[in-house]
């Protein structure tokens, strides 16, 4: 169980226009609940932005603004730099962005960031495309998931944000899902206190773009967990932990069948799709637990 003393509660206020059963709602409560209120936040445009609003309409008690799409973290490492140059050490600095502003279109600054090793909290909310212009696809979206640009769905693989994180060295990195809070408070806790840049990502189920019943989010997020689908570990001081691994996988349609992006899938494309699934886990596991 968690069992780090709050901080702070009701950092963001009630009433916020997200979409019902919305996983991103219930993540940035959590991690500004860990955080405090001495924290300073950078939002670029999507669905994020309707936390920092528009002038004084914003729903966040803490201080801080919405960027351009692509350059969240530089922003975050420019208000670490000034808050260095004032003294003030303990200031988190939270860079909030979504899969397309992080892995398609901010990924240089974001990698900018991590290899100059600012200081910056960088959480990544992965809702598997761009939702909040039109449910485009991105390098993020899984394989067979359909969107607007992919309407039969993708075979390509996904980028591998936290192994990209990984390969700058960086002090801490985990992913982290919905359907676990407690799990997830201990890693933005983790992730605030080290001696450098860190990164959360986040997987984050959305109603409206994988068509889904919004009643439906947590679990929708824990079978991605239980199919192999969203897999949890963590790297810290450079070594990787893996934090869940289930004796057997749940089947893959379990997970995809409550979802209308998949509905396109065929008889011979689900076979395929779990053994994909179950290959790509059981591997990519035993890499993680032999530090290759």
């Amino acid at each position: 169980m968690y069992d780090i003393k709050h901080k702070s509660k009701g950092l963001v206020s009630h009433g916020v226009s997200t979409c019902a059963g919305c996983g991103l709602e219930l993540i940035i409560r959590n991690v500004l609940e860990v955080l405090g209120e001495d924290t300073i936040i950078v939002i670029p445009p999507g669905c994020s932005a309707l936390f920092s609003g528009f002038g004084k309409e914003t729903a966040l008690k803490i201080p801080g603004f919405q960027g351009n799409l692509e350059n969240t973290a530089a922003c975050a490492a420019g208000i670490r730099a000034a808050l260095n140059a004032k003294g003030n050490k303990d200031t988190t600095v939270l860079a909030f962005a979504g899969d397309g502003a992080t892995v398609d279109i901010g990924i240089q600054a974001l990698s900018g960031v991590l290899e100059r090793k600012d200081k910056i909290l960088y959480v990544c909310y992965d809702n598997e495309a761009y939702m909040n212009t039109g449910i485009q696809g991105s390098s993020s979206t899984p394989i067979h998931a359909s969107t607007t640009t992919t309407p039969a769905g993708k075979v390509t693989n996904r980028k591998d944000l936290l192994q990209i994180a990984i390969a700058h060295d960086i002090p801490y990195a985990a992913t982290a899902s919905i359907h676990n809070v407690n799990d997830l408070k201990k890693k933005v806790e983790k992730a605030k206190n080290v001696d450098g840049p860190s990164l959360l990502h986040i997987h984050t189920p959305c109603p409206t773009g994988w068509r889904f019943n919004p009643a439906k989010s947590v679990e929708i997020a824990r079978k991605a967990v239980q199919t192999g689908c969203w897999i949890l570990y963590e790297y810290e001081e450079g070594k990787a932990k893996v934090n869940y691994k289930p004796k057997e996988l749940m089947p893959v349609e379990e997970y995809t069948n409550l979802q209308g992006r998949f509905k396109g899938l065929k008889e011979d494309e689900k076979k395929k799709f779990q053994e994909y699934i179950k290959n790509h886990f059981e591997n990519y596991v035993k890499r993680l637990e032999n530090d290759i």
